[in-house]
């Protein structure tokens, strides 16, 4: 396994497009969610993605405060489904708060998959306020105070 963080312009073509296969595959095609992946907000944003054996199996988005949210945040974390259940989500999560710290953010805020709180609670991410629908999913807001 190998993770590395890019920014936009740092992406090749085929990252890019490993990158929206991945996230179409995932949240459209498997969730049955028709929505706008693309969002214009990628440029914004620094990718963490994961491989295996040269294959991207893992990907978040990572975002400065007053960006996506005014706190830091990160968000569209995909694991493709073949390799669930080796602790990649967990790993994405890890090393998108280590970036943010490293970047001397002090406050992470997440849009929650609601059947994923208990993955984001587990390093620390505390729920706030009441569970909404985002594109068709249940969603609930997730804040990490970094120390």
């Amino acid at each position: 396994m190998q993770t590395l963080i890019k920014k936009w312009d740092d992406l090749s073509i085929d990252e890019v497009q490993s990158i929206f296969g991945l996230r179409s595959e995932v949240f459209i095609v498997e969730q049955e969610c028709p929505f706008q992946d693309v969002d214009g907000r990628d440029p914004e944003a620094d990718h963490l993605l994961l491989y295996e054996n040269n294959i991207l199996c893992g990907y978040t988005r990572i975002f400065p405060k007053n960006t996506y949210f005014k706190e830091a945040s990160f968000g569209r974390t995909v694991v493709k489904k073949k390799f669930r259940g080796k602790g990649y989500g967990h790993v994405l999560v890890k090393e998108s708060i280590k970036h943010l710290k490293n970047k001397k953010e002090d406050t992470i805020k997440i849009s929650a998959q609601s059947y994923l709180k208990q993955l984001y609670s587990a390093h620390g991410f505390i729920p706030k306020g009441d569970e909404y629908l985002e594109d068709n999913i249940p969603h609930t807001a997730m804040f990490l105070t970094i120390s």
